[in-house]
Parts: C-alpha cells; structure tokens; sequence
C-alpha cells in the first residue's frame, strides 16, 4: 500500500515491473531489469544501455549486477540469451561498492571480457571488504555495537558468526577497474550520461545522469518508497555520514524536477525535487526524536532502535538499524547539540547540551 510520500510522486509505468529475467525498456537503448535479494528487502533493479565500444563495436553497457548467487546468475543469463539482440556486454558499471550491486562484477566482466568502471575508492572499499568483512559482522563489528549499547548475547554472538558476510555475496572484485569521478562525462551508446557523487551511503557513490534522455540512474541515493540506509559502521567508527548524504541529495535538485529517476529499490519514478523533500524531513524529524529521548535520559544508539525503528527488526535490519541511529547521533553531536560519555559500563551514551 502507497504511503503518503509516494502519492505525491507520479509512477509514470504504474504498478507494472519486468519479471526476473525479462527486461523492459524505458526509452530506446534503456532497459530496466528486475533480480531478486536474499533480504527483506527483495529486490534490486539494474539497467541495461546501449552503448558502443572504443573500437566501434555495438554492444550493452551493464548497470550494477546483483549479488553472486546462482539465482542471479540464473537471471542474467536468460537475459543474455533473450534481449542482448546478439550483442556483446561491453563494460560493467557500478554505483558503488555494496553487495547487491557489484556482487556479480568479477564473473560478469570475466564472462564478457570487459572492464569494470565504479570510483576509485568503492573499488578499493570492495577489495578490502571481501577479504575480510567490514561494518556489519565479525568480531570488530560485534565490538562496536556492543560500545553502543547492544548487548544481548545471542545478538552479538550472531553479529560476531557473520565475519564472512559481505565475501559470501561478493566472492571477489575485478583486479582492475576504471576510475569514475565526480563531474566526468560517459559516452554511453549515442548519449551523454554524467557522473554525480554521492556521498554518506557508500565511499563514493556514483549516480548516472542524461539530459538528452531526462534520466536519473539514482542507485541508492534517490529512492522513492524508503530512506536511504545511512550507517556509521565500525571501520570508521567516528564518521558523521549524515550531513554528507543531505548535502549529496541537495545537489541533485539542480536536475529537472521532471527527471526520470531510476532507482535501485522501488519504481522508476519523477518527482525529484519532492523526495529530495521528504528524505530531508524524514531526518529533520529524527533529529527531533533524538533530542526528545536524549533529553529524557542520556541514549545509547541501541535505546534509540524502537524510538527511530518502529516495527519488529530482524538481526540484518538490526545491524542497519544500529549504524544508522549512530549516524544520527553523531550529526547532532557535530552540530554541539549532544555530548556522548563512555560509561563505566563501556557503553556510550549521548545527553544533550544547551543549545540543544
């Protein structure tokens, strides 16, 4: 069921979405496809364009890949053999360095001979992590949710069993790659996509974006149904992502409010400048609940799940729950209106100040 923010935007292809392993086409040479997540969140969309090589060849460029898993792959190769028009993939792109988007970057630049093109510091951030897990499982993850107040035993021993996790759905990363930058310019096929940086949900995340076509391919910083997950995770345990990602969606609304986002959740939508709107009052109104708590009695991060979070978490949503009410902590903290303490009890809560 629509909420009240997603009334206000216009779905310009209504309730209708390409099943998995079919594509549909949104404007000659874009083509969105639909592959399933092992999440609540059981979805991820991703998009084929026309494009021609360097040499002159005709062939697709890929947009983002879906986590490494049979049924994926499953997917993508009907997709291979049904709308490629017998065409090759000529390159990988990926927004940034999360599972369910550069999952399948290693076996698909290997099954076409491509090249992966994602910034610089997602690729290295992808390197790392799936050597070792970063952020959200394993024993420095487990340490740091436990600093901030999530001590339930069976929790943490959970958290401190996923030491594997990001490795499990994205095996490896190609060992070369080109660099996509902020403001660099794309000639995909016969249009000019422009890179725009995000930043707050991953290193350095990248959104594609077409004026000839009027189009938006938002990954993760632009969706139209939920908010953007923005987490504080243990590899960087002092970072204040928040007023990074508001700064990044602020810059998106010198686009055309009629743009055609196409976003890695959800429907392709238009309504720009709104969402923009709504995601900077969602947080506007966390900021006030924070303080509200706060104020009632110093907060840990975990005292603040069921004031941010109002329905059941499982252990994943949990662990994205966690880094995103740090998140909020920290951007109030930065702005000198909380003061957080490390108790004798070795957790860390946050009081107000007076100009809170």
């Amino acid at each position: 069921m629509a909420n009240a923010d997603e009334l206000k935007l216009d779905y310009p292809l209504g309730d209708t979405l390409p099943a998995t392993g079919d594509v549909i086409e949104l404007a000659p040479g874009v083509r969105w496809l639909r592959m399933p997540l092992p999440f609540a969140l059981d979805h991820i969309n991703l998009w084929l364009l026309r494009d021609r090589g360097e040499d002159g060849r005709d062939g697709w460029a890929i947009v983002d890949c879906g986590v490494a898993n049979d049924a994926t792959r499953a997917a993508w190769e009907q997709v291979f053999a049904h709308h490629l028009e017998g065409l090759p993939v000529l390159r990988v792109i990926v927004t940034h360095m999360h599972p369910d988007h550069i999952g399948n970057a290693h076996w698909l630049t290997e099954r076409w001979g491509c090249r992966l093109w994602i910034s610089a510091t997602d690729w290295n951030a992808a390197r790392i992590a799936s050597q070792s897990t970063t952020g959200f499982g394993g024993d420095d993850a487990a340490a740091f949710f436990g600093e901030h107040g999530l001590v339930d035993p069976d929790a943490i021993a959970k958290v401190r069993g996923r030491s594997g996790y990001y490795a499990s759905m994205v095996p490896a990363v190609p060992r070369q790659y080109r660099r996509l930058l902020d403001g660099q310019t794309l000639r995909i096929g016969a249009n000019d996509w422009r890179c725009y940086v995000g930043y707050g949900h991953a290193p350095e995340h990248i959104s594609l974006y077409c004026a000839a076509l009027g189009m938006l391919i938002s990954g993760d910083m632009v969706l139209p149904r939920i908010s953007t997950n923005i987490s504080v995770v243990d590899l960087e345990p002092e970072a204040d992502p928040l007023p990074l990602f508001l700064a990044s969606i602020a810059r998106l609304r010198e686009l055309p409010e009629g743009t055609l986002v196409l976003p890695s959740h959800g429907k392709p939508f238009r309504g720009l400048h709104e969402r923009v709107r709504q995601l900077q009052q969602h947080h506007d109104r966390h900021f006030v609940e924070v303080i509200a708590a706060c104020r009632e009695a110093p907060c840990s991060a975990t005292d603040l799940l069921p004031v941010l979070f109002r329905r059941k978490l499982d252990l994943h949503q949990t662990t994205f729950a966690m880094g995103e009410a740090v998140a909020h902590l920290h951007a109030l903290a930065g702005a000198g209106k909380l003061r957080g303490h490390l108790g004798a009890d070795g957790i860390r809560r946050f009081s107000v100040t007076e100009i809170a």
